[in-house]
């Protein structure tokens, strides 16, 4: 009786080193993809010195990164950039295709991935390229449509609406609010 009992704790003992085990081995792979996911969007970051691609339909580029700072110049979807240095949500660039234009652009303007504009043998416009890249394309519109749920008449219209530094100047002034950054 007492090998049998003998038996049953080294039984238990294996069992229970194999449940910790699987327990530890799922913590540990757990861990080991949430580190390859932040390692992949490191990695995916704009980086000084790198080059970097503009990924907004146009950005402006500004003479310091001050939202109401002086625009250099225009910068459009897919332009390639030279990133010279970082400075909290702004970079300062050269564009590759005209050395004499640099300035600051915001880093959300930016992907560190490679944008093929169109232009090079695509029908398809800037704006439909940037749609498209944030995952909306035209079978997407055509379910929306379909749908009847969404009036793109006011969406166009909403789009359409430019508003210039001088009027948002204007508006934080008249509102008394603070114009930040």
């Amino acid at each position: 009786m007492y090998n049998n009992l003998r038996l049953f704790q080294n039984f238990s003992f294996w069992n229970s080193f194999f449940r910790f085990s699987g327990v530890f081995m799922k913590k540990l792979l757990l861990l080991a993809a949430i580190f390859l996911a932040i390692a992949g969007f490191a990695a995916a970051q704009v980086k000084q010195g790198s080059r970097a691609w503009v990924q907004a339909k146009t950005a402006a580029l500004k003479s310091s990164t001050g939202f109401f700072a002086s625009k250099r110049g225009n910068l459009s979807y897919g332009d390639e950039v030279q990133v010279l240095r970082l400075s909290g949500k702004w970079a300062e660039v050269r564009s590759s295709k005209n050395s004499s234009l640099s300035g600051w652009i915001a880093l959300a303007s930016l992907s560190s991935k490679r944008i093929v504009a169109s232009g090079s043998g695509s029908s398809a416009t800037a704006s439909e390229i940037a749609l498209a890249g944030k995952g909306f394309n035209q079978e997407v519109e055509n379910a929306y449509k379909a749908g009847g749920q969404l009036n793109y008449t006011d969406v166009d219209k909403t789009e359409a609406i430019a508003v210039s530094e001088d009027e948002l100047r204007q508006f934080i002034d008249d509102g008394g609010l603070k114009a930040g950054e």
